[in-house]
């Protein structure tokens, strides 16, 4: 194996030895992203590489997976243009082009993926101004706690309840007004 890698060049050499492993590793994590075992790259840096200013997820600019991304852009890039490209110091410039493009095409992958994730975790403050009804009857002017039942991302679910108006009985159509604490909410009959 060695004299195949030998009959080359030393920077043709240097591209295989980089898109070889990087080809490999790529493909345990990828394999590994699949399996869902991958929970982080293994690397925690001293600084913060985050590259989105808006957005949900971070990007770590720096990371295992990333130089793992570039390197087989590089690699691969400066083997392919081996024979296209006589000048080695425009072959390596176009190889980490091609690198640079390879880790900015997986951001904009993960970003897409990322669009298609959705949160439906319940809140209660996302059941400000929803209708619902009445299930346990509630006392007038807030002297006593009874029961809604609002539906939330097409969940229903059942909350405690006050009215600072008159008792509304079971069946009764409230809408949400206020969300006074993490389990309580002030509601009005429509």
């Amino acid at each position: 194996m060695m004299d195949f890698f030998n009959q080359f060049e030393p920077l043709l050499r240097t591209f295989w030895f980089i898109a070889i492993p990087a080809s490999l590793i790529f493909l345990v994590q990828t394999v590994l992203t699949f399996i869902g075992s991958d929970a982080s790259d293994g690397l925690n840096a001293d600084f913060d590489g985050d590259m989105s200013a808006d957005s949900d997820g971070p990007f770590q600019l720096f990371s295992l997976r990333n130089l793992i991304n570039f390197l087989l852009g590089f690699g691969w890039g400066g083997i392919s243009f081996w024979n296209s490209i006589e000048n080695k110091t425009i072959l390596i410039l176009v190889a980490a082009v091609i690198g640079l493009v390879f880790l900015f095409l997986f951001f904009f992958i993960i970003r897409q993926i990322q669009k298609l994730q959705e949160d439906n975790s319940f809140h209660i403050s996302k059941t400000l101004h929803k209708t619902g009804t009445v299930y346990l009857r509630i006392p007038e002017n807030k002297t006593g706690v009874g029961k809604v039942q609002v539906s939330v991302n097409g969940s229903v679910h059942e909350l405690n309840a006050v009215t600072s108006g008159v008792t509304l009985e079971s069946g009764s159509v409230i809408r949400v007004l206020e969300v006074v604490d993490d389990n309580l909410l002030l509601v009005e009959k429509l």
